[in-house]
């Protein structure tokens, strides 16, 4: 088979037997079938080393399949998590509310008098001071109506003086019988009329000069002033109230007035803990990532509301730069629970079961136990826990979703902290709501 001399042997003997066979046909009944078979050529030598070897392997592979043992398979360790103490911090809990900015006074600038505009003293959107002059109207009529009740306010002066005189002569001619008393009586009756008229006189030249000032329309208050609604030259109708024409309105900005409502579970909270007017309040506006605003309680209205259940409130805020605008929308917190030492752990540890909230923890010895816990407000991205764990516990911050209660793990050493507050940039830029919220003590 592999060309050594037994196979030479082999193969010459095979050759022997094969001629022998082929004489036992030839001397047959079928000498075709010989000569058929002496034609045919054996089996080439390379062929039958080829076909060997390919028997060898096949015996071998079947040897290896059929006596060859399975490696046993490596044993999975138990999983790796981290796990960390709660952190212990003492925190200010708040409620929050939604409201909106609003002027803390509002007032529509109407004329008090009729006439046609001459000029507007202010520019669209400014600042404006109380008393400054806004608009001007044409005063040529009501100054001549001031002329005219001054010039009977010198008659009625007049008259007055005249009739004093003449019962002054009189009364020197009683007490020598040259005068009867009933004239005295009405002498004395004129110097009383001329009196009055002379003070009616007086009140027409007060009122004409009213008029002559309201000519000049002035900032009733001092804020922002809206665009002007009149420009000059059109004619405006005065008298007061709402038939007068709107000229413009300014808004006080200087404090302003945040203005939220609250629930009345919340409105029952803050009377049992005795929060009055006066009590500390923080915003944000929607940009904002932290509470850089800080005002106080200023109002609760005297009542709930029937159909919403809601009161209103108000809080009221300094805003020395002005930047705080009527109608911005805000986020208010108002401290109700106090200063307290509450745990917190990652909002991310905790772990849902149905209805009740887990936390999984590390017990001696590597085991897994679940905690049913009480929430608190956020902290950030900490949660507080209220019940359920204590500060010596081993709480699994990583790899909850793979540690099971009653298994065994591997522990690694973890650490819980607070979130880096904002920059100083993110502090100076202008930047359905939880009840609560928390914020660590300062």
């Amino acid at each position: 088979m592999f060309d050594t001399p037994f196979d030479r042997q082999a193969d010459q003997v095979a050759e022997e037997r094969r001629a022998q066979h082929i004489a036992e046909i030839l001397d047959g009944s079928d000498p075709e079938e010989g000569v058929r078979l002496a034609d045919r050529p054996l089996m080439p030598r390379r062929k039958r080393l080829w076909l060997g070897i390919a028997l060898v392997a096949a015996v071998l592979a079947a040897w290896w399949l059929i006596g060859s043992k399975p490696e046993a398979t490596a044993t999975a360790g138990p999983p790796v998590v981290t796990a960390a103490h709660p952190l212990q911090r003492e925190i200010t809990e708040w409620d929050e509310f939604v409201g909106r900015f609003e002027a803390s006074r509002s007032v529509e600038v109407r004329p008090q008098v009729s006439g046609e505009i001459t000029r507007v003293h202010f520019t669209d959107g400014q600042f404006v001071q109380q008393g400054a002059p806004l608009f001007t109207i044409d005063s040529r009529t009501y100054r001549a109506a001031l002329a005219e009740a001054r010039a009977e306010d010198a008659r009625a002066e007049s008259a007055l003086a005249l009739s004093k005189d003449n019962l002054a002569r009189a009364q020197r001619l009683v007490s020598e019988d040259a005068i009867a008393g009933t004239e005295i009586d009405r002498l004395e009756a004129e110097v009383r009329n001329d009196a009055a008229v002379l003070t009616a006189a007086k009140a027409r030249v007060s009122a004409r000069a009213l008029d002559v000032g309201f000519t000049t329309v002035r900032a009733p208050i001092s804020g922002r002033i809206s665009d002007r609604r009149i420009d000059a030259g059109n004619l405006v109708s005065g008298g007061g109230g709402s038939s007068a024409t709107l000229l413009t309105t300014i808004n006080a900005v200087d404090p302003v007035y945040f203005e939220f409502t609250g629930s009345e579970a919340l409105f029952l909270k803050a009377r049992r803990e005795g929060l009055e007017k006066g009590t500390p309040v923080e915003i944000r506006l929607q940009d904002e990532a932290e509470y850089r605003w800080h005002g106080a309680l200023d109002f609760t209205d005297n009542g709930l509301d029937g159909q919403s259940g809601t009161i209103r409130a108000r809080a009221v805020v300094q805003n020395g730069d002005g930047f705080l605008a009527p109608g911005l929308f805000g986020r208010m917190r108002l401290a109700t629970g106090g200063k307290h030492q509450a745990l917190l752990i990652p909002d991310t540890a905790i772990v849902t079961d149905q209805t009740r909230k887990l936390v999984l923890v590390v017990e001696k010895g590597g085991t897994v136990a679940s905690r049913p816990v009480e929430l608190g407000p956020l902290v950030g991205q900490l949660r507080v826990i209220e019940r359920g764990i204590k500060p010596s516990d081993r709480v699994i911050i990583k790899g909850t979703q793979m540690a099971m209660p009653g298994q065994k793990v591997t522990a690694q050493n973890g650490r819980i902290e607070v979130a880096a507050p904002a920059g100083d940039k993110a502090r100076e830029a202008p930047a359905a709501i939880p009840a609560s919220s928390a914020s660590l003590a300062s």
